[in-house]
């Protein structure tokens, strides 16, 4: 598998949650957004990650991968 810019557009928007705060924060997507980010949401709705295909908030699913790409993005930054 490779990272398709399908699938970093998914884990772009994964990473906009703040995890302190996921359940009290969520996110909006607007109509006028970039068609890539607007099509990510959806998918991530259509996993089952995020409560609406416009954002809204982590399901219990997607606070698990949005950690796990959180985590992935600090790594591969490396020290700073």
């Amino acid at each position: 598998m490779v990272f398709t810019q399908a699938l970093v557009a998914e884990l772009e928007i994964l990473a906009l949650f703040n995890l302190g705060n996921a359940q009290e924060e969520g996110i909006k997507v607007h109509n006028d957004a970039a068609p890539e980010i607007v099509a990510a949401a959806r998918r991530l709705h259509d996993k089952g990650l995020l409560s609406r295909p416009d954002g809204g908030y982590l399901t219990s699913l997607g606070l698990d991968a949005a950690e796990q790409a959180q985590n992935l993005l600090t790594i591969l930054a490396g020290p700073r």
